[in-house]
């Protein structure tokens, strides 16, 4: 089915577009679609959501959202969602196209399918995962990577990672890089100190931007931040971002820290506050053990902040030669670094201006056309 020269029935699976609540996927989803729709006012696009939607995600009047129960938020309303209810609604709408920015397919679909994977973490740390979580990814992910026309991913770590696990030909996934807000800008050193005094009664303050789930690494970064002090510096560290699937290890790892109470949650933060927050840090410590890209790497470097982050997986791709690199499993090279990034204003100066170099390898637009061209190569089932 080519796509140019006709109006072709565009279905897309938004469910995690939710108002207020947006994380990787979500923004991924926001950003993309938003370009994209306006771009293409020939095509007809339906936002399909599990919950009551938000005119909010109405990008033009070649949007049609609809609202599809039940809300899948568990493995088996993802099984009931996906499997037995979207299939009816694809016919019913006559859907050319099927996108999914989360990876989940419907079965027996009938046209082409774009999944996009942005990365496989189950399959390397299962243990990381609650137990029906698990189970349904390693069961079903391995199917839609199968099923699926061709596949999207963020970086080329995880398009590599796709291609070993589920044995995925190269030319059937395309690279689709993200990128970061353009709201994301340095602070001046008036707003610097008025966040440093919200935030950690004026001192020098790490950040960490993301949900608190075991691969984000919280309970190393903690011991590394617990050995800074008690060597005698003087800083805090900031945590935002959700408790998703803080577990036991992660709550004694926090226990029995010397410094706990230098360590700040902050919650989920509105777009606003996350760039002031993070604008006044003296780094961003995202030190995860496994991540498909890493957005708030490219966050850090727009708001002109040093970035400390992890030589394993795709981080390095993301980061360049922008960021100080550590091992996620050494806590020693993480306190180093962090130590490194409190006394060097050289170093500090030097990653500023090369991380504001490497933000400009990346932005949504260039995501939202690298999206539009492997759905355009969907529809013409040029999977291989």
């Amino acid at each position: 089915m080519p796509i140019k020269g006709t109006q072709v029935r565009i279905a897309v699976n938004t469910r995690l577009l939710l108002p207020g609540k947006l994380e990787g996927i979500g923004w991924f989803t926001y950003e993309t679609l938003k370009r994209i729709t306006r771009a293409h006012p020939e095509h007809q696009f339906f936002f399909l959501f599990d919950r009551p939607w938000s005119e909010t995600f109405r990008f033009g009047d070649n949007v049609t959202p609809m609202h599809i129960p039940p809300q899948a938020r568990h493995p088996v309303l993802y099984y009931i969602w996906f499997d037995l209810v979207l299939p009816g609604v694809l016919k019913k709408i006559r859907a050319d196209l099927f996108i999914s920015p989360d990876g989940y397919l419907p079965p027996r679909l009938g046209i082409p399918s774009l999944s996009i994977i942005h990365d496989l973490n189950f399959e390397h740390y299962p243990e990381d995962i609650p137990s029906l979580e698990r189970q349904f990814y390693r069961h079903f992910f391995p199917r839609y990577a199968r099923q699926a026309t061709r596949i999207a991913t963020v970086s080329a770590f995880s398009k590599e990672d796709i291609q070993k696990q589920y044995g995925i030909p190269a030319d059937k996934i395309d690279v689709v890089y993200n990128g970061a807000g353009e709201h994301f800008t340095p602070l001046n050193p008036k707003q610097i100190r008025e966040q440093r005094e919200k935030h950690s009664k004026g001192l020098p303050y790490f950040v960490f931007v993301g949900s608190q789930i075991p691969r984000k690494n919280l309970a190393r970064l903690f011991q590394a931040f617990d050995r800074l002090r008690t060597s005698g510096k003087e800083a805090a560290l900031v945590v935002c971002g959700q408790k998703k699937w803080w577990n036991e290890a992660l709550e004694k790892t926090w226990r029995e820290m010397r410094f706990k109470e230098d360590v700040v949650f902050t919650g989920r933060l509105s777009r606003e506050a996350l760039k002031h927050t993070l604008g006044a840090a003296t780094a961003l410590t995202y030190v995860s053990y496994f991540e498909g890209f890493g957005i708030p790497i490219l966050e850090a470097f727009r708001s002109g902040v040093p970035v400390i982050t992890s030589n394993t997986t795709s981080m390095p791709e993301v980061a360049g030669e922008a960021a100080l690199l550590v091992d996620p499993f050494d806590v020693h090279s993480i306190q180093k670094a962090m130590e490194a990034l409190l006394e060097d204003r050289t170093l500090q100066a030097r990653l500023v201006e090369k991380g504001l170099i490497q933000a400009n390898k990346f932005s949504w637009d260039d995501t939202a056309a690298r999206l539009w061209a492997a759905i355009e190569k969907t529809a013409s089932n040029t999977a291989h």
